[in-house]
């Protein structure tokens, strides 16, 4: 029950900390759960922000539900994932009853434009990140720069550059492979 506990308070803090999507997430999941605690490592959180970008729903949310499941099974995902967002949710109900009387307020407007600009700060830093940690090789940068192309230059959907991009991992970096090589077996 303890652990539940933690793991709902410590994604309150999560979702309370946590401005500009599932990118800027990755910092403060870094610190809080890689850092702090040692739940889980940079690896599986780059695994469930891959899974949590393909999956339906928010990014963040998907994510905190991977995290509560790997610690405490569906009732871990359930908890992390309401605790999460709980101070969003409080927010928006907060926003939207205050924000009306203030949208037209230019030191409100001021403080909106500093906060896109960290926002900005924090997916950079993440980008950064990933970059670091996964395009250790000729073929992981070559299929950043053809995806990016894709995307940027040709606007093709990201349904299917993440799709062509998981067949050709699956092509290039076949753990079956590297499994059947240390058994013997096919």
């Amino acid at each position: 029950m303890k652990e539940l506990l933690d793991l709902f308070r410590i994604f309150i803090v999560i979702g309370a900390s946590t401005f500009g999507g599932g990118y800027s997430l990755l910092s403060v999941m870094e610190r809080e759960l890689i850092k702090k605690r040692d739940w889980i490592n940079m690896d599986e959180v780059m695994d469930y922000f891959s899974l949590a970008q393909i999956t339906p729903g928010v990014i963040a949310v998907n994510l905190a539900t991977f995290v509560g499941y790997k610690r405490k099974g569906l009732i871990g995902g359930i908890i992390a994932t309401m605790g999460f967002i709980l101070p969003g949710l409080i927010i928006m109900i907060l926003a939207s009853i205050f924000l009306k009387n203030f949208a037209s307020n230019k030191f409100v407007n001021y403080a909106f434009s500093g906060i896109r600009i960290a926002i900005g700060a924090l997916i950079l830093n993440t980008v950064i990140k990933l970059i670091k940690g996964n395009f250790k090789n000729i073929k992981t940068t070559l299929m950043l720069i053809i995806a990016f192309v894709l995307s940027a230059v040709f606007s093709i959907s990201p349904m299917l550059i993440i799709l062509g991009a998981g067949i050709a991992g699956f092509l290039l970096f076949p753990v079956w492979r590297k499994n059947s090589e240390k058994t013997g077996k096919p």
